[in-house]
């Protein structure tokens, strides 16, 4: 548990001049003043940036390899990196398994804040034995302080497996950036409501979360331009989303999309793919060779477009 003195140094934790009358204000007032404080994420983000675009670059060098992209956080945080985990195989069509959310106190945290896990540095350890790290695969820590014991745990444990170690707090100078070889620190200043890191912390965080998934996956080659062509098209929404794609990209007509998306599932995966289906119309070939043709280059759409 951090003493009284050391968390109140945190910038996180100090009041708001600006929103000290608050319990004062109508709810207009209120939120024009919550609205005016958020404006402020967006400038501290920028200022990580370089950062950020370090980090893609080196997870989508191990992840291409086979390596596995893991959140570990607490509370909030914890929420944040388990979500940006849970999106990214129906949007990407990854495995759940190489995108990977830990939160302290495990799944049931999730659904009931468990806020004491957070103070077990063992429990980080645990967490990341559990799922075998190895020095292929990424850790990022995500923690508004920067010092939360479970993550610090696990990123101390991360680093005698070799595995490359990124850090997400809303504080600086912090611990974690001690036990990291990437370290984003948007520092957002005091929260509206002193100490709640949901509010403008949980935002950055979930700016950089968005950022970095989307941003290794598109260097995985998982869209085309700004399409998502590995979309997993599961529902009625996502297939036409997927059939709006192949339309697109190939300027084949709706009905003609809808034949070529169903006959994609005659691949070895059995499933329906936008990707295959674009290959498909644009090559004039059967499902298992547009399979096979992007097999063969390394599964980059555009590669196999233009060499067409």
């Amino acid at each position: 548990m951090q003493p009284d003195s050391e968390l109140t140094q945190l910038g996180t934790e100090e009041p708001n001049l600006a929103t000290h009358a608050i319990d004062r204000m109508s709810p207009l007032e209120m939120m024009q003043l919550m609205h005016a404080e958020d404006q402020t994420v967006m400038a501290a983000v920028g200022q990580v940036l370089p950062q950020v675009a370090a980090a893609v670059a080196a997870i989508s060098d191990r992840l291409r390899t086979g390596g596995r992209l893991i959140y570990l956080g607490a509370g909030t945080s914890g929420r944040l990196g388990a979500l940006d985990a849970i999106e990214c195989p129906p949007t990407f069509n990854v495995s759940p398994d190489q995108i990977i959310g830990l939160i302290a106190g495990g799944s049931f945290a999730l659904d009931l804040a468990t806020e004491h896990a957070e103070d077990d540095p063992a429990a980080g350890q645990r967490d990341l034995t559990a799922r075998h790290l190895v020095a292929q695969d990424c850790v990022v820590g995500i923690t508004a302080s920067g010092r939360t014991p479970y993550v610090l745990g696990g990123m101390t444990y991360a680093a005698t497996c070799g595995a490359l170690r990124i850090g997400l707090a809303c504080n600086a100078p912090a611990p974690l950036a001690d036990l990291v070889d990437i370290m984003i620190a948007p520092v957002v200043g005091p929260e509206v409501i002193a100490g709640s890191t949901r509010l403008k912390a949980g935002t950055a965080q979930k700016l950089i979360l968005n950022m970095l998934s989307t941003g290794v996956m598109v260097r995985l080659g998982k869209t085309y331009g700004n399409l998502m062509v590995d979309v997993r098209p599961a529902n009625a929404k996502l297939w036409q989303r997927a059939r709006a794609i192949v339309c697109q990209v190939t300027g084949a007509s709706t009905a003609a999309a809808e034949a070529a998306l169903h006959v994609s599932a005659a691949t070895p995966d059995g499933e329906p793919s936008a990707r295959v289906a674009i290959v498909m119309l644009a090559r004039q070939v059967d499902a298992v060779a547009a399979s096979d043709l992007l097999a063969a280059h390394a599964n980059d759409l555009r590669t196999v477009l233009e060499a067409g």
